[in-house]
């Protein structure tokens, strides 16, 4: 192995104790100039920079065996962490030197590069792929991008990145009852150049409404109603809500609409999640005065607890639970 490597080398080792040093000096018996790196003293984007250096003043570069096992077990632990937040399969690529390695060879070269093309891969860059319906894998790997992002320190502090997110789809078909449903709610008014597509292509209908994100999480969301009775009725009917029951149940808005309600909107700020990012804390119970539990129990109110039969009286209430036995 000396004869091949000899000459500038960048050993990059971990994982097993003794290989590292047992190989440099292997090296440098040989005449090579031999640069260590441990991955294990260094995260994703720090070793990432210590190889393209090494790489930089023309350094070969030599993984021990225990380099190996590391750097599979990172792989090992990423699938496992999104199997954890609900994936089924994760498949992931990574193309060194030219060469394709993945642990799904039946996906097909081709498929796998093209698809590492669309994501911009350079080359050592790796790729994971979730299978499944589109919003399912979409939501798991967003999940699953926070959640890398955050455990292999990828974000650094004190970074506040916002982002707008736009041209949300107006509607969502609901399989179960084969009907459409509001994606935000039967008020937000669909994009003026998309107002057709309610008749001929409801699917392709975007909405005008808007999320802001900082960090990755949600901050804040609002939308522009609709202030056109006639597009108000279309959009009930589309939502498999007739003109009687639109009547009786929201008569006084088709009623205001008709009087030239103008243009209106707003938008809703998560002041407790934005605080929680601000104090550099994952839980927005960390913030608030009287946090719930997972259960809905407030610890601080001791809440919720047994009711006056007086007072249920009252409120013609009736309480049909059983209590809890006696320990």
């Amino acid at each position: 192995m000396a004869g091949q490597v000899a000459g500038k080398v960048a050993l990059v080792t971990g994982g097993a104790s003794g290989i590292g040093e047992a190989v440099s000096e292997l090296l440098a018996r040989e005449g090579a100039s031999v640069a260590i790196t441990d991955i294990d003293d260094l995260r994703g984007p720090e070793l990432a920079a210590h190889i393209q250096e090494h790489r930089r003043e023309g350094r070969r570069i030599v993984l021990t065996n225990g380099c190996f096992d590391v750097l599979h077990r990172g792989h090992t632990r990423y699938l496992n962490q999104a199997k954890q937040l609900g994936a089924v399969g994760i498949m992931w690529a990574r193309r060194v030197d030219g060469a394709l390695n993945t642990n799904v060879k039946a996906a097909g070269e081709d498929k796998l590069l093209a698809s590492m093309a669309a994501a911009g891969c350079k080359d050592e860059d790796l790729i994971l792929i979730a299978g499944g319906k589109p919003d399912d894998a979409s939501k798991l790997l967003g999940a699953f991008r926070l959640s890398l992002a955050k455990k292999e320190s990828l974000v650094p502090a004190d970074t506040y990145a916002f982002t707008w997110v736009v041209d949300f789809p107006l509607l969502d078909w609901d399989p179960e009852e084969k009907r459409w449903v509001a994606m935000h709610h039967p008020f937000t008014s669909p994009m003026d150049e998309d107002v057709a597509q309610l008749a001929t292509e409801p699917a392709k209908a975007r909405a005008k409404a808007y999320d802001l994100v900082l960090n990755g999480s949600e901050v804040g969301g609002g939308s522009i109603r609709i202030h056109d009775a006639e597009v108000q009725r279309n959009m009930f009917r589309l939502l498999g809500i007739g003109d009687e029951q639109a009547r009786l149940r929201f008569g006084f808005f088709l009623d205001a609409l008709q009087y030239g309600t103008p243009p209106h909107g707003g938008i809703a700020l998560g002041l407790d999640r934005l605080i929680a990012i601000l104090a550099g804390e994952s839980s927005i119970r960390e913030v608030i005065a009287f946090p719930k539990t997972a259960t809905a129990a407030d610890l601080m109110a001791d809440a919720p607890s047994t009711v006056d039969q007086r007072q249920l009286d009252e409120l013609k209430l009736r309480v049909t639970a059983k209590p809890p036995a006696a320990s």
